[in-house]
């Protein structure tokens, strides 16, 4: 095992980006188990959620927001802190950005643990990162919110909302109450695994179960294609339910059992990769995944911040 390569540093083959339309306004950016953004073309402005690891990747999002509208994009919604969701921002204020908007938790993290996630993340994935000499640092919110903002595009209302603890304590979702469209980040991963190295484990299953009150006739995950009915946006909550429940449960019966953590990913894998070992990003996501669960089996609620430091002692304590 002890020649599998760190994190994605293997994944250097190119994905093959959607640009799909879900509504009159909203449109999903998929790209094969890669990180989602989101776009909503409302009257008078873009939004957009998410915004892709660097300005240089970013690009390719502006040209298809750009095939079908020159309104400014004036709105950027970040779902939550991670370096690999945040750091393209700074491309868009050349296409009329004018607010960068966050959840209370997410701009807390910024503060935290920013410049710290931003160097673990580049390490863990070169591809995504290419281009990454055009960040210019770290993205920081303009706009800060507690648990809900409501921003009208001209007569579209679109509703911003921090619902619940999961893949973060800042996790925020983008709703379109008139179409019922539900833009989740990684709170809901489909065909992917869920990264859940900075989770609040206990509280996520509940916050999918808010999400599934909702009613979205369409949901566009973190990771994974768009979910595009009622059917598979069920799909999609039961997906993300049972990663992170079979993780947590299986987490803490080795911490029962006294495992050490290596010990720990062994049992974690035996309820695991049966499920889960065949999809996207799962070998990158697991040593996170087994480290922050059997942390939170043990008390530790707050996440431990990863370092590029700390990334690779763990990965490399787990793979010999």
């Amino acid at each position: 095992m002890n020649t599998k390569k760190f994190a994605s540093q293997a994944d250097l083959q190119e994905k093959k980006t959607s640009f799909i339309k879900l509504s009159d306004n909203a449109y999903a950016y998929t790209a094969e188990g890669d990180p989602n953004s989101g776009v909503i073309i409302g009257d008078d402005a873009v939004m957009v959620i998410d915004t892709t690891a660097t300005p240089v990747m970013a690009q390719a999002l502006i040209k298809h927001i750009r095939d079908i509208t020159d309104l400014p994009i004036k709105y950027v919604t970040l779902t939550h802190y991670h370096a690999v969701r945040v750091l393209g921002a700074s491309a868009y204020f050349d296409e009329g950005a004018e607010q960068v908007i966050a959840s209370r938790g997410t701009y807390e993290l910024i503060v935290e643990r920013g410049a710290q996630d931003m160097q673990s993340e580049i390490e863990r994935f070169p591809r995504l990162f290419a281009g990454v000499e055009s960040v210019p640092g770290l993205t920081w919110p303009t706009l800060v919110f507690d648990h809900a903002l409501t921003v009208f595009m001209g007569k579209l209302e679109v509703q911003i909302m921090h619902v619940g603890m999961g893949h973060t304590k800042g996790d925020t979702i983008v709703w379109i109450p008139s179409q019922k469209v539900l833009f989740s980040g990684d709170l809901v991963e489909y065909d992917a695994a869920a990264y859940t190295g900075d989770a609040q484990l206990e509280e996520w299953p509940h916050t999918l179960e808010v999400l599934r009150a909702m009613g979205a006739d369409k949901l566009v995950p973190g990771r994974g294609p768009a979910l595009l009915n009622p059917a598979e946006v069920n799909a999609g909550l039961d997906y993300t339910k049972e990663f992170v429940t079979t993780l947590l449960s299986s987490a803490k019966e080795a911490v029962a059992a006294g495992h050490d953590l290596k010990a720990a990913m062994a049992h974690v894998r035996s309820h695991m990769d049966g499920k889960f070992g065949h999809v996207f990003i799962y070998e990158h996501c697991l040593p996170f995944d087994v480290t922050r669960a059997v942390d939170e089996a043990r008390g530790i609620k707050h996440p431990r911040i990863w370092t590029a430091e700390r990334d690779k002692e763990m990965w490399h304590a787990l793979q010999d």
